[in-house]
């Protein structure tokens, strides 16, 4: 059985001047074309960076500083906003983003370096600011894990952003860190519909899953967030009410929701997988974006990017404050704790000279 992915094929590299398109024509008749075209093993790459602690300035943001272990997502969501990162590396926003994974073997160590710097004033970090840090790669090479247990050692205040259950794993780290107002996790839930779950987020865990894990973490003092992301207007809009019942349930302390957003070549990846995924509501699921972003598919604005306008997003924005409200999850999770912060010095122990 072929593996399933969110992207069906390689959009060009807006910053490449050649691109190659499979020629199916002259496997017509061919017994094993199917094969032939949908084998897209994963292909795990070095990825030699220099650090890995990236500042944003964004408004829309509500955090400065992230860490990525990992570059592209085995996860494969068609909607997902990291994929034109990958045409930064020469390659597409499509399958290549999916099964070609820059592995940054160095991260604990690099994290260790960042934080050892005498510059360095200590603030919340967030696991997972671009591509999530808990997708099946880091079940191999468990890089978020040695990431997390230098911050414990720091006592460095971390955030992480997540839909995979794997995270739960490092309950053992998360549970001593929460203890010490040291973290926060929080679990997207976009959908209760396992079924349409296995199409837009084909290798990830399972609402189910999902849901379960919140309960884990809550049951272990470990302070979580539910995220409805992405709302995707006329597919699972209608579903911000149950999901927020049921996260309410097990045992989420907050909630937040983000509008779909198709910047780029994410949108002729997401256009072809409504096509070829939910084709009866293809219209009505596209004439709804188009209502919140203004006649386009997406909006690059600072301050309506996330939420939309026009009135289905504001309906979207008001059922979400409703519901949120009435489950008690319209507050914010408790602070995080910087004054424990401990430099920690480098492996080798040496004193440091500069930063």
């Amino acid at each position: 059985m072929a593996m399933r992915h969110g992207a069906n094929f390689n959009p060009a590299n807006r910053f490449g001047t050649q691109h190659a398109e499979s020629d199916r024509e002259h496997f017509e008749f061919a017994d094993d074309a199917a094969e032939v075209f949908d084998r897209h093993p994963i292909e795990y790459i070095p990825d030699d960076s220099r650090s890995i602690v990236t500042e944003n300035s964004s408004p829309d943001i509500p955090f400065r500083y992230s860490v990525n272990p990992y570059r592209g997502c085995i996860h494969g969501c068609a909607y997902c906003y990291a994929r034109p990162y990958h045409e930064y590396l020469g390659l597409s926003a499509g399958l290549d983003f999916e099964t070609k994974i820059f592995v940054k073997h160095r991260a604990p160590e690099l994290l260790r370096q960042f934080l050892s710097r005498d510059a360095w004033v200590p603030e919340e970090i967030v696991f997972s600011g671009i591509t999530d840090c808990y997708q099946p790669a880091e079940r191999e090479f468990r890089l978020t894990r040695g990431c997390l247990e230098v911050a414990r050692e720091a006592r460095q205040p971390v955030g992480i952003v997540t839909k995979n259950a794997l995270v739960a794993r490092d309950l053992d780290i998360l549970g001593e860190m929460a203890a010490g107002q040291l973290v926060h996790v929080a679990v997207s839930v976009t959908t209760l519909d396992a079924e349409l779950a296995r199409f837009m987020e084909p290798r990830t865990s399972t609402p189910a899953a999902r849901l379960r894990t919140i309960s884990e973490l809550s049951a272990a003092g470990v302070p979580v967030r539910a995220i409805v992301a992405p709302v995707i207007p006329g597919l699972n809009d209608a579903e911000i009410p149950a999901i927020l019942k049921e996260a309410k349930a097990a045992g989420a302390l907050s909630a937040a929701y983000i509008l779909l957003r198709l910047p780029l070549n994410v949108e002729p990846i997401f256009l072809e997988w409504l096509e070829r995924t939910q084709p009866l509501k293809k219209e009505r699921v596209l004439s709804r974006i188009r209502s919140t972003r203004g006649g386009d598919l997406s909006d690059s604005k600072f301050g309506s990017r996330m939420r939309g306008e026009g009135e289905i997003a504001k309906q979207i924005q008001q059922t979400f404050k409703v519901f949120a409200a009435k489950h008690g999850l319209d507050r914010k999770l408790p602070p995080l704790d910087a004054s424990k912060f401990l430099r920690p010095l480098p492996r080798s122990g040496q004193m440091r000279l500069f930063d």
